[in-house]
């Protein structure tokens, strides 16, 4: 015989441990367990020697193979196709007093690599250096050194970035945090230019922040000594999350719109978007910081909290 797997579980493990609850609940799927102890057999087997029908025999097996405790494999028999069941787990263990042990993936995507964009003037990108191409001209925004991207600015429309989602496929993901340093835009800057800004993931709204100000008046800690004291000087650091329980900025709650809605891993990536809404009430624009410019050392930030399957 195979030998199986040694699973272990603990109490915030609910999906799984109720799955393997409602498995091993019942007389006959135990008796399933212990004959494929001893060998493999295919569904109408199984059916004979425990004397009940195949198709009862059929709706355990399926249980069990939820629950991961047993895996099954076709293959081409006389009458069509039979089904073959193995067992996949040889110990399973539960720890009842444990705490909830969590794991944290940050990727930090670098601001000027977005996938798609549509901006209008005022706009522009800087590097730590120095100006990116032309100023108020959104086909600037195709140069391919907007990788080195410190600062981007516009005044209406959105740029777009595609995160990795692998987490979400192979993990019981908790929450997902998206953080980036945001103010408004105009020329020079004005404390005084509201402007909502919103954040997109996979096409869905998360949650607009109305930004009060293209802020200047002091320098930015990060900003480098040739950027002039008149222009935008820093942001805010914004952080919007999305869990078990809904839609989140700055920890304040914004809908019941939760992590399953917004399909986090059936894309081969996920969408991120800032911008401003077509019917947005205050279109004043978005400066976007990098880890050079502004008051934070920080990209835009996908932090994920996950549990293993």
């Amino acid at each position: 015989m195979e030998k199986g797997l040694n699973k272990k579980l603990n109490l915030y493990k609910e999906k799984e441990l109720t799955r393997i609850g409602k498995a091993l609940s019942s007389p006959e799927r135990l008796k399933i367990l212990r004959l494929l102890n001893t060998a493999i057999f295919n569904v109408n087997e199984i059916a004979e020697k425990l004397h009940i029908p195949a198709s009862t025999t059929a709706l355990h097996v399926k249980v069990l193979e939820e629950a991961g405790l047993i895996y099954t494999e076709l293959l081409p028999g006389v009458r069509g196709s039979k089904k073959l069941c193995h067992k996949k787990v040889d110990k399973l263990s539960i720890e009842l007093g444990c705490e909830k042990e969590s794991h944290e993936e940050i990727f930090s995507m670098p601001i000027g690599n977005f996938v798609d964009y549509k901006v209008e003037p005022t706009c522009g990108i800087v590097s730590e250096t120095g100006h990116i191409d032309e100023e108020d001209e959104p086909r600037c925004f195709y140069n391919p050194n907007r990788i080195a991207a410190k600062l981007i600015w516009f005044g209406n429309g959105y740029v777009e970035y595609r995160f990795p989602n692998y987490s979400f496929q192979n993990n019981e993901v908790e929450s997902v945090e998206i953080s980036a340093e945001l103010c408004s835009e105009t020329a020079d800057y004005d404390m005084d230019c509201p402007s909502d800004i919103t954040l997109f993931v996979n096409d869905l709204e998360v949650a607009t922040w109305n930004c009060p100000s293209d802020f200047g008046g002091r320098r930015g800690k990060l900003n480098p000594d040739w950027w002039p004291s008149k222009n935008t000087q820093y942001g805010k650091l914004k952080k919007w999350e999305i869990n078990n329980q809904g839609s989140f900025i700055d920890g304040k709650k914004v809908s019941d719109n939760k992590l399953e809605v917004y399909h986090l891993a059936q894309e081969p990536y996920v969408s991120v978007r800032i911008g401003i809404k077509e019917d947005a009430k205050h279109i004043g624009g978005v400066n976007i910081f990098g880890d050079a410019f502004g008051d934070y050392p920080q990209n835009i930030e996908m932090k994920i909290i996950y549990d293993n399957k």
